[in-house]
């Protein structure tokens, strides 16, 4: 718990951000060190009026389909890694894709995140024919993509197909702390040149990390709060680690919520037309986890479109909340929670508004 000095120097550290929307990297990592309930509740109370100028208290709503469970990659943290031999795989075909996008803009969906790990069977042929598809039948729709690394030219033809915008978490700002949970063939560079890549040809840009991951620091941290600052992306997706229980990492605790949505303040602050999600990790954690990441300046969320059974399939982490408000058909009650919150679910593509 930091001191009443070291607060009240912190406040002002986030009044200046709230200003300036950038601080030198010490500023962030003396930030991330100085974290105490009542330090977040100022950031929050901050973030809350920074997101109102821009959004007010509209939430969007994506949904989620998590069409490929199969990943050639191994890291560390994720319970999709190719070494998980007990991992249920699957693949949604193009036709279930498309009955599920129905039934969401029915529901009152705008925008269709198609999520997977990085299957080869996921090929652009497939991809492009699907997202054409799917502006096809609903040409009001922004389409997000999160489909791990690809080349450019494959990035390049699925905007060309018509993707509005991808998700690419770049997880750690760190080349050592990003080496330590990923396998030998991945590396920092490649992932932050894709970024670059979907952002040169037009794609509106996510990236995000985890909070709590294992061998994370203040100073880790403090780089992914400058990064985020220097990229400027569209969207940034953070969520506290949640272990799975067949990877290396299974036994390491649970990141924060509380810090978590800490971070979503200043998030806030940095970019205040940021489109900032509150993450199915959150409610994984937190029954009210969602509220708790809305209340402390973010204004997106995705409930799972997914079929039933591939949500459970679909297991990142242990315990992964899929169902009720984290559901589409929980989109009643996800609104009634908004509310009593003071937000309000839109039915709405929900689109970066640039400063």
């Amino acid at each position: 718990m930091p001191s009443s000095a070291a607060e009240e120097r912190c406040r002002e550290l986030v009044d200046l951000l709230a200003r300036e929307h950038a601080l030198p990297i010490e500023k962030y990592e003396e930030l991330v060190s100085s974290f105490s309930p009542s330090l977040a509740a100022y950031a929050a109370e901050r973030a809350l009026v920074t997101r109102r100028a821009v959004y007010g208290d509209d939430v969007f709503v994506r949904g989620l389909l998590e069409i490929s469970s199969y990943c050639r990659n191994d890291c560390l943290y994720c319970g999709l890694r190719r070494s998980n031999r007990s991992a249920e795989r699957y693949r949604l075909s193009p036709e279930i894709v498309l009955a599920c996008c129905d039934e969401g803009y029915e529901l009152g969906f705008r925008t269709f995140v198609l999520q997977g790990g990085e299957d080869p069977a996921l090929t652009d042929e497939l991809m492009c024919g699907l997202v054409r598809a799917i502006k096809l039948a609903h040409p009001d729709c922004a389409v997000t993509l999160s489909l791990g690394e690809r080349s450019h030219k494959s990035y390049q033809a699925l905007f060309d197909a018509g993707a509005d915008r991808y998700l690419l978490r770049h997880e750690t700002a760190d080349p050592a702390h990003y080496a330590s949970l990923h396998p030998a063939e991945l590396t920092l560079e490649h992932r932050l040149a894709c970024l670059r890549d979907l952002a040169a040809i037009g794609y509106q840009v996510g990236c995000g990390f985890m909070v709590g991951s294992p061998g994370q620091t203040p100073a880790t941290l403090a780089a992914d709060l400058k990064l985020v600052e220097g990229l400027r992306p569209a969207m940034c997706g953070i969520g506290p680690f949640v272990p799975h229980h067949a990877t290396p990492l299974a036994h390491e605790p649970a990141g924060s919520v509380g810090f978590t949505c800490y971070l979503l303040s200043l998030l806030r602050l940095i970019e205040p037309a940021l489109l900032l999600p509150a993450t199915t990790a959150l409610a994984t954690l937190d029954p009210r986890g969602r509220e708790r990441g809305m209340l402390a300046g973010a204004n997106v969320v995705m409930p799972n479109l997914s079929p039933t059974d591939a949500r459970e399939k679909y297991e990142l982490y242990d315990n992964k909340a899929c169902a009720g408000s984290e559901a589409a058909e929980g989109l009643a009650e996800l609104s009634r929670r908004m509310e009593e919150i003071g937000c309000h679910v839109v039915v709405d593509r929900g689109d970066a508004r640039r400063r």
